[in-house]
């Protein structure tokens, strides 16, 4: 698969995962090296107990909320910054070894690790 393919797919993943409920969509960027993936997401004015990262069947989520924020919005003369839920999906092309996805959230910037599978070594079979 090339790398336009799988950022296409990443792209209708994204909008399929918005749902009914809505939310926002944090900007992540994601690279890929020999042993692995990274994926680096900006989630400014979180903490580590607003985010929740799953893994299941191949697929990596990264959910969570930012809480609304503790002015009353009468009190705003302008509100950008959005809040409330946000969900991004990533299904990777090679296969990953969940038991090893590492996670860092430092400076509103998360960062997770995932661990490609080792590749199965080419084996030669005698027939006997």
């Amino acid at each position: 698969m090339s790398w336009d393919s799988l950022r296409e797919l990443m792209a209708l993943q994204d909008q399929l995962g918005r749902g009914p409920e809505g939310g926002w969509t944090p900007p992540v960027d994601v690279f890929e090296t020999d042993d692995r993936y990274v994926v680096t997401a900006e989630l400014p004015g979180l903490t580590r107990d607003d985010i929740q990262i799953e893994v299941h069947d191949g697929e990596l989520v990264i959910r969570g909320r930012r809480p609304e924020p503790g002015v009353p919005p009468a009190a705003y003369l302008q509100m950008e910054r959005l809040q409330g839920p946000f969900g991004r999906a990533f299904l990777f092309t090679e296969a990953i070894d969940a038991a090893r996805i590492a996670a860092e959230f430092r400076d509103g910037v998360l960062t997770i690790t995932v661990p490609k599978s080792a590749r199965p070594e080419p084996r030669r079979i005698d027939v006997t």
